[in-house]
């Protein structure tokens, strides 16, 4: 059971979570979408990398929308997830040797964006998971 009452501003659950501060929600809101487009990478696989990290995060609202895609081959796509799982398992200390891992894949503009994309997305799915945010029925 969610640890707080849902407001009755905002269209999905997270939203009506964030919605007892409005401003918040909004601007919330907004960096997420601006986040989850096509931008340096492509969308489907930022959505590879939320959930991957949506099975490390404990939101369980977030784990029901999906797991990875295990028949993903795509190089780009399963070195940005396995950048993923290490950064959650290592909460952010990511040694030299994977960080190059990077490098040898993405330009400096597409390592900003998953990132950023990553911290975004785990700080959404621990939100989640602190205030016990189910999956929709």
């Amino acid at each position: 059971m969610v640890r707080i009452n849902q407001s009755k501003t905002g269209e999905t659950p997270f939203q009506q979570l964030l919605g007892h501060n409005p401003r918040i929600m909004k601007s919330w809101t907004l960096l997420g979408e601006a986040l989850e487009k096509d931008g340096q990478l492509s969308k489907e696989l930022k959505e590879q990398v939320r959930r991957t990290l949506a099975q490390r995060n404990g939101c369980q609202y977030c784990k029901a929308k999906g797991k990875p895609d295990p028949n993903m081959v795509d190089d780009r796509v399963l070195t940005a997830t396995g950048f993923a799982e290490v950064f959650a398992k290592s909460h952010g200390e990511i040694p030299d040797s994977v960080f190059n891992v990077l490098r040898d894949v993405f330009s400096e503009k597409e390592i900003s964006e998953l990132i950023a994309f990553i911290c975004f997305t785990t700080a959404q799915q621990r939100f989640g998971a602190v205030l016990q945010l189910e999956a929709e029925a």
